[in-house]
């Protein structure tokens, strides 16, 4: 069964057993976390859409970890200006793994 979400305004297709990584969500390591913005749900041939979500339909997911992405570095430069800057960035994130799919 399969089931398409929305967290951190990005839409992710996810089956029982998934790991993702998402925008960082307010959880701690070990939580469990119900997400009810649910697009649709595939189940074999019957596939089931929302407008714009499924009523009753919900996914559960354990908190693996939080931490933060790798760095990207973000340089401006002008040039004949002598002007530059250099600035890193590193994006958090929150590592889920979907324990089950309710349709």
């Amino acid at each position: 069964m399969h089931a398409i979400i929305v967290t951190g305004g990005k839409q992710y297709k996810v089956t029982e057993g998934d790991v993702l990584y998402v925008e960082k969500l307010p959880n701690e390591a070990g939580d469990t976390v119900t997400f009810d913005q649910v697009l649709a749900v595939l189940d074999g041939d019957k596939a089931t859409f929302g407008q714009p979500t499924v009523a009753g339909a919900s996914v559960q997911a354990n908190v693996v970890k939080n931490g933060k992405g790798k760095k990207v570095i973000v340089f401006k430069y002008k040039p004949k200006k002598n002007e530059k800057t250099k600035q890193g960035h590193r994006q958090p994130y929150t590592k889920i793994e979907i324990t089950k799919v309710n349709a």
